[in-house]
């Protein structure tokens, strides 16, 4: 069984951040606005190296969305930053309207997303943007799972032609991917190999994932550990072939269980290869105040209850 070290906890939005920087200097097509989050959204390098690429809107988030559109039609790869909840429920229109429609280059980069947002509480940790973003026509859709992968991901979205929507969160997390990875938008990362379970994870379930295959190998029993940071398009190929092998599947994110990526899975599975599946995800709820350790345990989003979601489907197959 393969072995995942943690280099050092660190938050995705700080690998945004340092994306960010990267293409600062490397592409100059580049450009980053933000509503009046620079410090929470880690922009300020790009901020004082680039003052002139750098677009303040305020506390105006659907107007943010208005000008990033208008942007690409002079060439720039506009970025955008403020919290999830900002970034789709409170804009979702002028996403829908300028963005989508006409199929804008826009990159919708969403920070403190799900839960894991804390003691801000229920109105600003959305756990529905996944699904109101994938079900957008031509819409990419990325969660990324620790701090390196992030990094990767912001770079590798400037390069891709049209609307993104690249998600990520506020603590910090177990940094374990490869620091000089390639990004390939669509493509799923295999983290182990088994036979007897899938389980497939987004974002910061990536990690809690791993630590429930260890505990599951302790019982005599071995999961594949699929990471699918890009939610859409999804990668369908990997998933068919792991289930093909192990027959039953566990997904796990932090988000709604309606919409999210366990649904996507579902789709696939219903149309290609019907499956076992347990889900495991928020209860069709919204959230609370607390911090991000304790509410992800009472939400169930950990390690201990993705093992109990595995131990239950192999029993269905």
């Amino acid at each position: 069984m393969k072995k995942y070290i943690d280099s050092g906890k660190k938050d995705t939005r700080s690998g945004f951040g340092a994306g960010l920087t990267e293409l600062g200097k490397t592409n100059p097509n580049v450009v980053a606005l933000c509503a009046d989050l620079i410090g929470s959204l880690k922009m300020q390098d790009f901020k004082e190296n680039h003052p002139e690429r750098f677009f303040q809107t305020g506390v105006a988030e659907a107007n943010m969305m208005g000008i990033a559109a208008g942007m690409t039609i002079g060439g720039k790869i506009p970025f955008t930053g403020t919290f999830a909840n900002f970034s789709t429920g409170r804009v979702y229109d002028q996403i829908r309207q300028s963005i989508a429609y006409s199929g804008k280059n826009v990159k919708i980069c969403a920070s403190h997303a799900g839960l894991t947002l804390g003691e801000d509480g229920a109105t600003h940790q959305i756990l529905e943007d996944i699904g109101l973003m994938k079900m957008l026509p031509g819409m990419t859709v990325i969660n990324t799972c620790d701090y390196n992968q992030t990094k990767a991901a912001t770079i590798a979205i400037a390069y891709h032609q049209g609307p993104v929507y690249l998600r990520f969160g506020r603590p910090k997390v177990a940094n374990f991917t490869d620091e000089n990875q390639t990004f390939e938008i669509g493509k799923a990362f295999q983290l182990q190999e088994g036979n007897d379970v899938t389980i497939v994870a987004t974002g910061h379930l990536v990690w809690e994932s791993l630590q429930a295959a260890e505990a599951l190998h302790k019982k005599g029993f071995s999961a594949d550990v699929i990471n699918i940071h890009t939610i859409k398009p999804l990668d369908a190929e990997a998933i068919i072939e792991s289930v093909s092998k192990t027959g039953c599947i566990v997904t796990a994110e932090e988000h709604n269980f309606w919409g999210g990526l366990g649904e996507s899975v579902s789709r696939i599975l219903a149309n290609k290869r019907p499956t076992p599946q347990e889900f495991v995800a928020t209860q069709d709820t919204f959230g609370e105040s607390g911090t991000p350790e304790k509410l992800m345990e009472k939400y169930g989003l950990n390690a201990e209850t993705i093992l109990k979601a595995t131990l239950k489907v192999i029993t269905r197959k």
